[in-house]
């Protein structure tokens, strides 16, 4: 099971024969292993990973510190449930740190964005502060590089 999760990571777009060549398994066990994997709850989804800036989509990413008050009897939990389902709201996590929870979000505009952090999150009850840091450019996200390095074709010049 291991083996066929790292390999679905990796690429998920391969298919179960091929992936039983990768691991000795047939396909049929391929098949079967991944189908209990998505019932259990194991595999969530499939996504593509996609380099927004190369499209015309006009969007922006924040990664906003969330500081907490933890409710009683319910932690964190309740709250960070209220923000992440928010469709504005791509990542939730809680910390260990200064902070309490991770947030990512995304807007058309950073006046979009700064608008859901003064007008939706910081007027939760239970939200102590928050501190908004704006994605300038995306190098790595998981395994997927977005920029290769880039050859220096320039000529070097020499006194």
């Amino acid at each position: 099971m291991k083996e066929i999760l790292e390999i679905l990571e990796g690429n998920a777009r391969l298919t179960a024969a091929e992936i039983a060549v990768m691991t000795g398994k047939t396909e049929k066990e391929v098949r079967d292993a991944i189908a209990g994997l998505e019932s259990s709850g194991v595999i969530l989804g499939y996504r593509a990973m996609v380099n927004w800036d190369r499209t015309e989509r006009e969007f922006v990413t924040a990664l906003i510190e969330v500081r907490l008050t933890p409710q009683r009897d319910k932690g964190f939990d309740s709250i960070a449930e209220r923000i992440y389902k928010y469709p504005q709201v791509k990542a939730c996590h809680l910390m260990s740190g200064s902070y309490d929870l991770s947030v990512v979000v995304e807007g058309s505009s950073l006046k979009e964005v700064a608008m859901f952090v003064s007008e939706k999150l910081a007027v939760i009850d239970g939200v102590l502060s928050t501190a908004t840091h704006f994605v300038l450019k995306k190098y790595k996200d998981g395994d997927i590089m977005f920029e290769g390095t880039e050859k220096d074709d320039r000529e070097a010049i020499v006194l």
